[in-house]
């Protein structure tokens, strides 16, 4: 019995200020999409690119829920075009590679996720693009200003309480605000690059 690996695929997508270099990733089973996922990695200027480990998680995790999902590298980063945009660019990034997985799977609904800047870029994208399902890793709420943001759709929130770079009471103080509110799981002894706790995550 061959089972099909998982497949990853190389791409370009056309973004506001450009090529953004992106790459699909497509579930070991070849059903026909009911969603994909749509995945942003965190600060550009911290050397954030689509091949983050968590970013590479949160991929792998939705192909095994069936799901492909588009990492995408935002303008300036890797062989994307353009130059950092303060979160504002990178939400428009973000919504062109939604509207790329929507042409490609018409009636298939979006999953967005994202990892800090990521995270608080994909929380500001939901507003757009309106998803099915949001996950927020360790969203960077002190570097973007997401607090008037208050997706409609179920959303989980995960950090871990050890995160010494986006702080954790921080983040639990802007969940708690939401409404309707998020799910939030917090990873105890998990830092802010989740090191050991992938599997968990």
């Amino acid at each position: 019995m061959h089972h099909a690996a998982p497949v990853s695929q190389r791409l370009t997508i056309a973004g506001p200020a450009g090529g953004l270099e992106a790459r699909l990733d497509l579930p070991a089973t070849d059903a026909a999409a009911r969603a994909f996922a749509v995945i942003c990695h965190p600060h550009p200027l911290h050397a954030g690119t689509m091949d983050n480990k968590v970013v590479h998680t949160l991929a792998k995790a939705c192909n095994d829920l069936g799901l492909p999902s588009l990492r995408f590298n935002f303008r300036g980063v890797g062989a994307s075009a353009g130059g950092y945009a303060q979160g504002l660019g990178e939400t428009d990034d973000a919504v062109a590679v939604v509207d790329h997985g929507r042409q490609r799977w018409p009636g298939a609904s979006v999953w967005l996720a994202g990892f800090s800047f990521g995270a608080a870029v994909a929380v500001r994208a939901s507003a757009t693009v309106q998803p099915q399902r949001l996950i927020a890793v360790a969203p960077a709420v002190d570097r973007i200003d997401i607090r008037g943001v208050m997706p409609a759709c179920p959303w989980l929130v995960v950090l871990g309480d050890a995160d010494d770079t986006v702080p954790p009471a921080r983040m639990l103080e802007w969940a708690g605000s939401l409404q309707p509110a998020a799910r939030v799981r917090v990873l105890p002894g998990a830092g802010y690059f989740f090191h050991g706790r992938l599997q968990d995550l």
